[in-house]
């Protein structure tokens, strides 16, 4: 049985996170259509000839800026201009981030006498309360709770983290439109102790505008290839964890790989949230895609997920593997990749007669281990 096709990487590439690559967003739009709770982007940027190259499986490092009207927010309550420089090199936009303990600490220190100083001297005293009270917050959050307080900007850079890169699943084939990356990004919006709020990346990758220019790298996948061309493969990717395996249809397509292809997509609701949709049915009628399963959890009164899909048509999931498909899950690690590994379990004994201890070292040695059929994006 082959492995996973691995394709050749660049040996050294001359971008990395501390060396990013200046790219321009060509197009930004909404995945999810009217009616739908979620805000989901497809993001198409430029890398053209010059920039980083890719593989299928890859991911995209980017690395954010918080928005002008945060960092004015803080600065204003710094008693700062409006001149977000701290240093000669560093800028509130790349480190205004959650609030860090060392941030807290100092502000219950130096801010001038007030209820909520004395509130936070309270809090940085009991460890577990200051673990849950830098949780939630961002830094202009802390300075709520601490009017008056003046730092010098210089030090600033000390006490609040850097901004980290975010790394998103690639969802292009290098092949399919050559020069361009595609990203399937989902925006978090949330409010916490009265403030609406936007995840770090996402909110950044949201506000872009088509001729914006983003820094970028490529973070080359360890495991998460391709299979071999005549391999059957069974792909698990709810939500935006469609990403990767829309890139891994791009391209066995174009490259004619006649290994069969069955993925499971599950979201909201059908009208309003079935990312790619379209692709994915004309797939399915050029004969393209073999089987496409779809679990959407509010069009019915009980909720069905991914796994329910899988246990429904567990049948036919054992003969995929039981001749010799790969499995891949993208997406979340905390509940979805669990309950799918639980649910393969399951198949595994019931329908490739097992013992629940048999099924769990064939799922876990032989194929995850030895075979290496069994594949995981998981964040």
């Amino acid at each position: 049985m082959s492995a996973p096709t691995a394709p050749a990487q660049p040996a050294t590439s001359p971008f990395n996170r501390n060396h990013p690559f200046s790219a321009q967003v060509r197009e930004n739009r909404f995945l999810n259509k009217k009616g739908s709770e979620k805000d989901t982007r497809h993001v198409v940027i430029e890398l053209g000839s010059t920039g980083p190259t890719y593989v299928c499986g890859d991911s995209l490092g980017v690395l954010p800026r918080n928005p002008d009207r945060l960092v004015g927010e803080f600065l204003g309550k710094l008693g700062l201009s409006g001149d977000a420089q701290l240093t000669e090199t560093i800028t509130a936009a790349t480190v205004l981030n959650r609030a860090g303990k060392k941030f807290v600490k100092m502000a219950a220190e130096k801010s001038p006498a007030s209820p909520g100083r004395d509130r936070l001297q309270e809090i940085c005293a009991d460890e577990a309360k200051l673990d849950a009270y830098v949780a939630d917050r961002d830094a202009v959050d802390v300075l709520a709770d601490a009017p008056g307080l003046q730092v010098d900007p210089a030090v600033l850079p000390s006490l609040l983290p850097k901004v980290a890169p975010r790394l998103y699943s690639i969802a292009s084939s290098p092949d399919h439109r050559p020069g361009e990356v595609h990203l399937t990004v989902a925006v978090v919006k949330y409010t916490t102790h009265g403030r609406p709020k936007q995840g770090l990346a996402s909110g950044y990758l949201a506000d872009l505008k088509p001729t914006s220019t983003v820094p970028v790298f490529v973070q080359p996948t360890r495991h998460f290839h391709l299979p071999s061309p005549d391999s059957d493969m069974i792909m698990v990717g709810p939500g935006t964890g469609i990403a990767p395996f829309r890139a891994f249809l791009q391209h066995r397509k174009h490259h004619a790989h006649p290994g069969k292809n069955w993925l499971l997509f599950g979201d909201q609701r059908a009208s309003s949230d079935f990312l790619y949709g379209d692709e994915f049915s004309e797939a399915q009628k050029s004969g393209h895609l073999h089987k496409l399963s779809t679990a959407f959890s509010r069009d019915q009164a009980e909720k069905i997920y991914v796994q329910h899909r899988m246990l429904q048509e567990g049948a036919e999931l054992w003969r995929w593997l039981d001749r010799g498909a790969y499995f891949y899950v993208c997406g979340d690690a905390k509940r979805m990749a669990k309950d799918v590994h639980t649910t393969l379990l399951q198949i595994i004994a019931t329908h490739g007669g097992k013992t629940p201890e048999q099924a769990e070292e064939w799922l876990s040695v032989t194929f995850s281990k030895t075979e290496k059929r069994y594949l995981k994006d998981v964040y």
